[in-house]
């Protein structure tokens, strides 16, 4: 985290972490194991390279994800939770469960790829 801001208030703190327009999907998808960025790019394809890369840097500088680069040709780069970033696990399936019953209650359908982890409600 960005020590230069002056955090008080702990929603905040969680929200200037995991607030990004797809940190919640990619700390989603690393959930079950590492990922390579091609395999994000196909769960998440909504989100550019660019700001997927972005979102990743992001994630990685607030200690969420590890990256890690294999000195092979093509470049192998891997991503996958921290310990941190695991702990963030039940805030993100109760938020599923609470975005999904405010769709339902709206009368609109899911459509989401964070709907493969189906949290128990």
């Amino acid at each position: 985290m960005d020590c230069n801001h002056d955090y008080h208030c702990p929603v905040g703190a969680t929200l200037e972490l995991i607030g990004g327009k797809y940190k919640s999907l990619i700390l989603w998808h690393l959930i079950d194991g590492t990922l390579r960025f091609g395999e994000l790019r196909k769960l998440i394809p909504q989100a550019t390279p660019k700001m997927l890369t972005q979102q990743l840097r992001e994630l990685e500088e607030a200690s969420l994800i590890i990256r890690t680069v294999y000195p092979v040709v093509p470049p192998k780069v891997e991503y996958r939770l921290s310990d941190l970033g695991r702990s963030i696990k039940p805030i993100l399936e109760a938020m599923y469960v609470w975005g999904a019953d405010y769709l339902s209650a709206g009368g609109l359908e899911i459509n989401c790829s964070m709907t493969t982890h189906k949290p128990p409600k």
